[in-house]
């Protein structure tokens, strides 16, 4: 990797950030391009986030990566913000223009699709309804980036309904699309004619309960999708290809979602191949001991 006095600066923004992937993604992107440019990460304080945003473009960053705590309150410290990401409420993505200005997008959501349009080319013409599990910041950000794509019909499942009716009240009316809430003792039945089951909520992931959740009314030609990547195959997941179900796993959504910012801090569009993903998969190395 090159790092000269003119490099590219980028990085990302979260308290705390340590447990980030992202610097070792882009900086393998930089690096596989051959760029003068880094990626690094930006521990910052909610009380530190305004002024570290007006600094950024100052400093010569490019960009820059959002992560928790600050998806929402970023709304409200960049000059503009793409329609998709104010109607989720939560910005993931800060561009720096050439005049120094911010501009906030959420590529989460466009991030599962290009994954979704690599695992399953044909899902679009195919589906028509889709059950999300879940009603959190990962769920609304699918849920508006499926009305945008045209679907139908979209079912929120979620263990509380008042999150799930909270989210279908703010989703309104898009494309003429039907957009319910179901309760959680109803997940089993809500699979009925489901063409996309996709689980945002954490249940399945390392160190969480399983996900309860029987596949018997899930149609047979349904592709099912987990957004949890530890670990790789979930429990879900595992149960739906035993049923010869086509699946999604949620490493994709991760790698996906990044490439826009790296297309824009980077100068060219990258990849994301099996070499990207053995190296997000790849477990850390241990730090050496001190004396």
């Amino acid at each position: 990797m090159t790092i000269s006095g003119k490099a590219r600066l980028a990085g990302v923004l979260g308290w705390p950030v340590g447990h980030s992937k992202s610097p070792l993604l882009h900086n393998f992107w930089f690096e596989r391009h051959g760029l003068d440019g880094v990626y690094v990460p930006l521990p910052v304080a909610p009380e530190d986030l305004a002024p570290v945003m007006r600094a950024l473009p100052r400093m010569g960053f490019l960009g820059c990566n959002v992560t928790l705590p600050h998806k929402a309150a970023m709304l409200d410290l960049v000059d503009a913000v793409d329609p998709l990401a104010a109607a989720i409420g939560a910005v993931n993505t800060v561009l720096v223009g050439d005049a120094g200005s911010l501009t906030g997008y959420n590529t989460d959501g466009l991030g599962f699709l290009a994954h979704l349009d690599g695992c399953a080319p044909d899902w679009r013409a195919a589906t028509r309804r889709v059950v999300l599990l879940g009603a959190g910041g990962a769920a609304r950000a699918l849920a508006f980036t499926f009305l945008a794509a045209g679907i139908h019909e979209l079912a929120l499942v979620n263990r509380t309904p008042e999150r799930a009716a909270a989210l279908v009240a703010r989703l309104g009316d898009q494309n003429d699309a039907a957009v319910l809430a179901l309760p959680w003792a109803e997940r089993h039945r809500a699979l009925e004619g489901a063409d996309l089951l996709v689980n945002t909520t954490s249940l399945g992931m390392v160190g969480q309960p399983a996900l309860d959740l029987d596949l018997a009314a899930l149609p047979a030609t349904a592709i099912v999708a987990d957004i949890v990547y530890t670990p790789l195959s979930t429990p879900l997941l595992s149960e739906a290809r035993r049923r010869g179900h086509r699946t999604v796993d949620g490493l994709g959504m991760l790698l996906h979602q990044a490439v826009p910012g790296f297309t824009h801090w980077g100068g060219t569009r990258p990849v994301v191949d099996e070499a990207t993903r053995r190296l997000m998969l790849a477990p850390p190395v241990a730090e050496p001991k001190a004396g």
